[in-house]
């Protein structure tokens, strides 16, 4: 059964009297893979931003799942930025149990999707000395665990050996496959054209279909 993820209508997100969205006008169903492509400083992240509710829209209507309250709905959003976001002083492992708690997930749970990222044997390091691939991994392992109904993914591709690029590319295959929908911001539209049921384009805050 098809369900409206997202709908935007005429959204704006203005900051100190800069649009940074100007107009957006989107929607995304289930099991759709969207990439969106688009030059520095467009607003490609804000964009990501504003979808998951984490920054507030200065004008334009935005409605997840049907018009779920904001705050519901961010439970069933799933989102990986260009740069891993752990706590340092916590091993692999922990963050990904401090993960879980907070969640209500077990701590078995927690171990199966370190075995499932590869990162078993290494989950006593410190993330602060951990590699990027490795903080990656725990991120993937972080949406294995909520299962997201919408995943957003801002240049999470980047950097990625072959092992844990597929280990993403299989994430967003169980997302879509699971009723859900994905939107990945990228800047290779060669991978987007591959990936995605269809390519968007954002230009100085504005979104168009890619030519």
């Amino acid at each position: 059964m098809v369900e409206r993820i997202v709908e935007t209508k005429d959204l704006v997100v203005e900051r100190a009297g800069f649009r940074i969205l100007d107009g957006i006008d989107l929607t995304v169903d289930t099991s759709e893979v969207v990439g969106i492509s688009g030059p520095n400083g467009s607003g490609k992240t804000t964009l990501l931003r504003a979808l998951a509710s984490l920054t507030s829209n200065s004008e334009g209507e935005l409605a997840l799942f049907g018009g779920m309250d904001h705050s519901q709905a961010r439970r069933r959003i799933g989102l990986i930025g260009h740069r891993p976001y752990l706590l340092p002083h916590l091993t692999l492992s922990e963050n990904l149990h401090h993960i879980a708690r907070l969640q209500g997930f077990s701590s078995e749970r927690a171990d199966k999707a370190l075995q499932v990222v590869g990162l078993e044997g290494a989950s006593h390091r410190r993330a602060g000395a951990s590699s990027f691939g490795m903080l990656r991994r725990v991120e993937i392992a972080q949406q294995l665990l909520d299962r997201p109904r919408l995943l957003l993914l801002d240049e999470a591709y980047s950097g990625l050996d072959d092992d844990a690029h597929q280990l993403l590319a299989e994430l967003v295959r169980l997302t879509a496959e699971r009723s859900g929908a994905v939107i990945m911001v990228s800047h290779d539209k060669s991978h987007l054209a591959k990936t995605c049921s269809r390519t968007l384009i954002l230009t100085a805050g504005r979104l168009a279909p890619t030519p």
